[in-house]
């Protein structure tokens, strides 16, 4: 979900809501260990555009989930903002990319969202040369480490009308 604040799933309307037999059926006591709830807050960029704020769900995302030194975090965090997300969203077919920080939970700190065209877009050639395009990129991404099944791509299957 999206929410206008964090905060919203702290309140007696989110957590103890009715639950439903698919909400019985999908609880993280039968999830496992494939369960996750953090709550992240975006980072960047530091508003959200009409753009961003009018546009529909995009047909595929790409979701990573990662740490970070926290002596680092400075510098990674402005490299990422600077240098490493704006390359990313040149490669046709981005739509964007938004960064969050984890503001409940704090394994992994950091995520990231990309909107794609398509389910394909991180396996262009495009995408891969901008693993390395910055000279900085290899140290950067030497301190990242990803989260269990990150980066994962989601492709939208059906849309709410």
């Amino acid at each position: 979900y999206e929410l206008e604040s964090p905060a919203a799933v702290l309140g007696d309307g989110f957590t103890k809501g009715t639950k439903s037999k698919w909400s019985e059926t999908m609880g993280p006591t039968l999830i496992g260990k494939n369960f996750f709830n953090p709550l992240y807050e975006m980072i960047f960029p530091d508003s959200v555009s009409s753009d961003m704020e009018n546009s529909g769900m995009a047909p595929a995302l790409q979701i990573g989930r990662m740490n970070i030194p926290p002596d680092r975090a400075t510098e990674w965090n402005q490299w990422y903002n600077t240098t490493f997300g704006p390359n990313f969203e040149k490669v046709p077919g981005v739509i964007r990319g938004r960064r969050f920080k984890t503001v409940r939970g704090e394994d992994p700190m950091y995520s990231v969202v990309y909107e794609f065209e398509n389910e394909n877009v991180s396996q262009t050639p495009e995408w891969a040369a901008q693993l390395d395009a910055d000279p900085k990129n290899a140290g950067m991404r030497a301190l990242t480490t990803h989260g269990p099944g990150s980066p994962s791509i989601f492709k939208k299957t059906f849309e709410l009308s």
